[in-house]
Parts: structure tokens; C-alpha cells; sequence
């Protein structure tokens, strides 16, 4: 069973990932002179390829909450959550022909950009407001969580990881932009993967093998695929894996600024869209790997459960406990893990404190500032990161002080934040006739509903009966188990472990609850799927949203400008843009992707506008009309009568 905690050789391969982080940082702040402008610093120049940018996708989608959390539940749940793949490919999809041609060919930097160009800055306003505060609080927890676990479970001081992933983290962030965090992620995604697969193979071997690993995987009823119970209270079927995880994932991948952010930095629309599709795969090997993790440790604790023994106290505690026990006369490896583990948080903290920055900037100081150089607007882009970084290390540092409860507090607020902003981009893209009044009564509407059954849900938590977690033993554990237990803070001093299972992001579940004074929506309405938590929010804001624009007074089509409706864009499809006196005839046409606009013209003239993407050399044409009056592609190229600039009362220049 489980030896010591990490030894001096864990913490020197642990030391080595974050020296490579650091040095990545570094370089991308040296190369080329630096980030010299905003355009650098949040965007990458707008020059990145696909492939780091896919990878960086999937790093931050797990956290190190999620890498600890997933093989946990599929310890428990059995090999049907790995149908949570199938969510995120159809969320990849909506995402990659939905919003991103619209977002891209805005070219804007800020998602809530959007949100002033459909609606109005009130709505701006709101949707960054609940994003800056619940993304704060969620990357503190991000930070602060998977500290409090390992140090429960291998007693690795919580400050030396806090301060040593957060301070590590917020310097590259600061010093690196973009390209600093989209390099980084990749290279955390290989570290990643090497410490799943280390155990993967350790663990295998300590089983006896493939076969009896499988052999015993499926005697437990873990091979369980078929399940398509209806009921929205089951926490994982192919229901809520699919329908609940496509809307939920979609919130994060769709909408959300940190995902957004970074497929934006592509170099051109294809090279976004080849984005999404190296991170779809990425994720299916990431989540297959930490899902089959948990399968192995089911495998090898069949019949010691040591979460039902008490040898720990959370499912999040699993996979640490199962890492020291498999290499307890292997040193570094476990350290390994550490890494693996740490290479979730930096991922996704980095991403978000690059993010914060970016709406921070775009969408509440531009706005009401004076005109300033770019260089300044860098070296404030650099100072917000810094700042952001900060102040996620003292979410994290009040975490440790206030306990669980703020933890639970913070993944209830992102989960019904994401949910509603999705919706307010919904009724935005696909719904003409909704206006800001709308929007606003929805987005209201939704919060209140995601709140309302995520606090719900977190005192009156369902039973794992009824969640449908499968059954353990501890047959084979007997009296002498607790003598295994030699971990350092094991579960003699672990009762403050967190339930963390608000929001879902680590997955854990509580223990089952029987309380005669529970109300009767604690087992209906509050036992529902966390899976469903954020749809919730996104279908009460659509409705209302709905509902209250056509009492208020529908917006009318020919109100709302070129490029905000999905229904503006036509795929973009090769040669089909015809040589007219407003062609570019600079350019090979067979180079050029199109996609037809409704015009905005006076009456009486017919302008067309055209998305233009010169596929050979990255530069990004924006929107042209060939009724217009200037001709800019990119910084200084100029061709025919065609006019080139963002669609926005605010922007006049590509």
C-alpha cells in the first residue's frame, strides 16, 4: 500500500517543469524585441499556427483539479464517463462553423466587443463584470485546491505550492503575452500526458497485466457504456454526457474569452478552425488517459476500496494515494505526476490572467481613456497581468483560510456565470429580434436560475445512490489497513478535506445524505446532473431573453449591423469571388476564401462585402465592401476600390 510523500528527486523533476516554463517565457519576452504592442501581447500578432494553439486549448481545459478529479470518478462511475468525449466533439464542432466565424471575422480582441456592437455597453458591461469576478475566483481556487489535496494526501506544503506555481506562472504570463502562454501549454500538455501514461503502465503491471486489468474492470461493472437512463438526476448517462456536456462545454469553448482569445490568435480563419480540431484531439487522449487511470486503480483496489476504508477522505485524494503507492520504490516518478498535476494549474491560470488582462483593457479602459500610444498600452497590458496574477495568489492564500466553503462559493459562481453569458451570445447570433432589454432581463433570469440550483444542490447534496455511483469493497482490507496509511497528513488530520463538487470541475461527489427536514426539491430538482447546471442558466436566458424583447419591442433586421447574425455568413469556399471592377485583382483569387455579406448601404446601391483570408501569407483582410472609400489590408497593403475595417462604430483600421 502507500508509502511516503514526495521524495528530493520528485521535487527536482517537479523544479525542472517549472524551470522550462519559465525559460519559455522568457524567450518569447526577448525574441523579436519583445511584446512592443497590445496586438503582441494578447494576440500573438495574430500569427499563430494551429497546432500549438490546439494544444494550448486542451491544456487549460484541464485543470489540476481535473487531472486529480477524473480519474476519481471514473473509479467510481465506471468507463461511461469517457462518453464525455462525445459532448466536446459536438461542442468543437458548433464552435469551429458557428462561433468562430463570426467572432473572427470581426476581428475583435474582447468577446464582450460583441456584446456592445449587437446590444448596447450596458450589456458590454455586465457580461465582463461577471467574467473578470468569477474568473478571479475561479483561478485562485485553481491554484489553491490541488495544493490542499496533495498536502493532505503526501503532505507537500500548501505555500511552497501556491507560491511556487502562482508567482511561476504570473511572471511568464507577464513578461511572455500570448506566445508565451499558448508554448508553455503545449509544452504542459506533453508533461501531462507522460505522468498519465506513467502510471497508466506502473499501474497495469501492478495489477498483473492488460488482461486482468480488463478482466477485473469489467467484473465490476465498470465497462458501462449503455446507459441511457432519461433521468436528469443520474449524474453520468449518455444524456447528460452528450447533451448537458455539448451546452456546457460549449460555454467554455463557444463564449468564454480565455478559449476565444486563442483561437483568435490564429493566422487565418482555417488555421482557428484547424485549432479546434487538434485540441478536440488532444482532449480525447487527455480524457481517455485519465479516465483509463481511474479504471487501473479500480482495477488494483477492487476489494480495498480505500475511500470507503477511510485511508483517504475525498474522491480527488484517489490518484495521489494510488501515484505514492504504485512508485513508492521509484523516486521521481511520482514526481512526475507532481508535474503532470502543476502543468494543469499553470495552464489554465496562465490562460485566464492572460485573458483578464485582455477584457480588463479592451472593454473597460480603452473605452474611457484618451487615445494612447501602443507601446504604453503594452507596458498596462503587462502591469494588469502582473496584477491579475497577484491577485489569484490571494484567492488563493484567503482559500486556505476560509476553507471549503469558499471553494465550494467559487466553482458555484463560474458554473452559473458561463451558463447565462452563453445564452446572451445565443440570443446575439441567432436571434434577430432580440434587444438589449432582453438580454439583460434573461441574463438576470438565467444567474438566478443556476444559482439558485447550484446552492441548492451544494446543502442538500444528492446520494450516491441516486447519482448512480457503482459499488466498492473493502473485503481485503481488514483490520490492518489503517496501518498502510502512513502518508504524511493522511486522514487522521484530513477532515477538513473541501467538497468541491459545486460546479462539477473536480468531480468529486459527497457522501450520502439522509435528512428528514430535506425540502422535496432536494431530490428532484437540486439531485439533477451538475451536468445540467450550466444549460439551465443558458435556456432561462434564451427564453426570457426571448420572451421580453417582443414585449419591449423586437429589434428590427435592417437595425442590426453586417457580420453580428450567424446568418450573415456563408461558408467560406474557394474562387468565388468574381473579378469585378471591386475585385482584388492584387491577389490570386484561387488564394482567397469568401463568404458573402448582407450590405448596410443607402438605398439604392447594392454594395457586396466579402470575409478575405489570403491563405499563403497569413494576412487576415477583415471585411471589405466594394462600395468604400479607403483600402487597407493588413498594416500598409493597399488594393482596388475596396475598403477594408471592423464592423464597429469604434474601429476605423484593420
Amino acid at each position: 500500500m502507500a508509502g511516503g510523500g514526495f521524495s528530493p528527486w520528485d521535487y527536482c523533476v517537479f523544479a525542472v517543469m517549472l524551470l522550462v516554463s519559465t525559460s519559455i517565457g522568457i524567450f518569447y519576452a526577448l525574441r523579436g524585441g519583445g511584446q512592443r504592442t497590445t496586438g503582441d501581447f494578447f494576440m500573438g500578432g495574430r500569427h499563430l499556427s494551429a497546432l500549438p494553439v490546439g494544444l494550448s486549448l486542451s491544456a487549460s481545459f484541464m485543470s489540476a483539479v481535473q487531472v486529480l478529479g477524473v480519474p476519481g470518478e471514473a473509479y467510481r462511475y465506471g468507463a461511461k464517463f469517457l462518453q464525455m468525449c462525445l459532448g466536446q466533439s459536438v461542442n468543437v464542432f458548433i464552435t469551429a462553423y458557428v462561433f468562430l466565424p463570426v467572432f473572427y471575422r470581426l476581428g475583435i480582441t474582447s468577446t464582450y466587443q460583441y456584446l456592445e456592437m449587437r446590444f448596447n455597453k450596458v450589456v458590454r458591461l455586465c457580461g465582463t463584470t461577471q467574467y473578470i469576478v468569477a474568473t478571479v475566483l475561479y483561478t485562485g481556487v485553481v491554484i489553491y485546491a490541488p495544493a490542499l489535496i496533495l498536502n493532505q494526501v503526501t503532505g507537500l506544503s500548501i505555500w511552497f505550492s501556491v507560491l511556487s506555481s502562482g508567482a511561476i506562472c504570473t511572471f511568464y504570463t507577464t513578461i511572455g503575452g500570448m506566445k508565451a502562454v499558448v508554448w508553455t501549454d503545449a509544452f504542459q500538455v506533453m508533461v501531462m500526458l507522460a505522468g498519465f501514461w506513467a502510471v497508466l503502465i506502473q499501474g497495469t503491471m501492478e495489477v498483473g497485466g492488460i488482461s486482468t486489468a480488463i478482466s477485473r474492470v469489467n467484473n465490476g461493472s465498470r465497462i458501462n457504456f449503455g446507459d441511457f437512463d432519461p433521468d436528469p438526476r443520474r449524474r453520468y448517462t449518455f444524456w447528460t454526457l452528450t447533451t448537458g456536456a455539448t451546452l456546457l462545454w460549449l460555454s467554455m469553448y463557444g463564449v468564454n474569452q480565455a478559449q476565444v482569445q486563442r483561437y483568435l490568435a490564429c493566422r487565418s480563419e482555417t488555421q482557428a478552425r484547424r485549432a479546434l480540431f487538434v485540441n478536440l484531439l488532444g482532449l480525447w487522449v487527455i480524457v481517455c488517459s485519465a479516465g483509463m487511470c481511474g479504471l487501473v486503480m479500480f482495477a488494483l483496489y477492487k476489494d480495498c476500496d480505500p475511500l470507503q476504508a477511510g485511508l483517504v477522505t475525498a474522491p480527488d485524494q484517489l490518484m495521489p494515494y494510488f501515484v505514492l503507492d504504485i512508485f513508492e520504490n521509484i523516486p521521481g516518478v511520482p514526481g512526475l505526476f507532481l508535474s503532470c498535476a502543476y502543468s494543469g494549474t499553470l495552464s489554465t491560470a496562465s490562460t485566464s490572467i492572460n485573458a483578464l488582462a485582455a477584457v480588463t483593457l479592451e472593454d473597460l479602459l480603452k473605452p474611457n481613456v484618451r487615445v494612447l500610444p501602443e507601446r504604453k498600452l503594452a507596458l498596462i497590458s503587462k502591469g494588469l497581468s502582473f496584477l491579475y496574477g497577484s491577485l489569484c495568489i490571494i484567492v488563493a492564500a484567503l482559500s486556505s483560510l476560509l476553507g471549503g466553503g469558499v471553494l465550494q462559493a467559487s466553482f458555484t459562481v463560474m458554473g452559473v456565470v458561463s451558463g447565462p453569458l452563453l445564452g446572451a451570445f445565443s440570443l446575439g447570433i441567432f436571434v434577430p429580434p432580440s434587444n438589449s432589454t432582453g438580454v439583460l432581463v434573461g441574463l438576470a433570469a438565467g444567474f438566478v436560475a443556476s444559482l439558485w440550483i447550484s446552492v441548492g444542490a451544494s446543502i442538500y447534496p444528492p446520494s450516491l445512490a441516486g447519482m448512480g455511483a457503482l459499488p466498492t469493497s473493502v473485503s481485503a482490507c481488514g483490520a490492518a489497513a489503517a496501518a498502510t496509511w502512513r502518508l504524511h497528513g493522511g486522514s487522521a488530520n484530513a477532515s477538513a478535506a473541501p467538497d468541491l463538487r459545486a460546479f462539477g470541475a473536480n468531480l468529486s461527489a459527497v457522501p450520502e445524505v439522509c435528512d428528514a427536514a430535506r425540502p422535496a426539491l432536494a431530490d428532484s430538482f437540486y439531485a439533477m446532473s451538475y451536468l445540467y447546471f450550466g444549460p439551465l442558466g443558458t435556456v432561462v436566458t434564451m427564453l426570457v431573453g426571448i420572451a421580453v424583447s417582443y414585449l419591449t419591442g423586437p429589434t428590427r433586421r435592417e437595425d442590426i449591423g453586417p457580420g453580428l447574425l450567424w446568418s450573415d455568413l456563408s461558408w467560406p469556399s474557394k474562387n468565388k469571388l468574381k473579378k469585378d471592377k471591386h475585385s482584388l485583382v492584387s491577389l490570386n483569387s484561387e488564394d482567397l476564401d469568401t463568404a458573402p455579406l448582407e450590405s448596410t448601404g443607402s438605398k439604392g446601391s447594392t454594395p457586396k462585402m466579402y470575409f478575405l483570408e489570403d491563405s499563403d501569407d497569413g494576412e487576415r483582410a477583415g471585411i471589405a465592401t466594394s462600395a468604400g472609400e479607403r483600402c487597407v489590408l493588413g498594416k500598409d497593403k493597399v488594393f482596388g476600390d475596396v475598403t477594408f475595417g471592423l464592423l464597429s462604430e469604434r474601429e476605423t483600421n484593420v
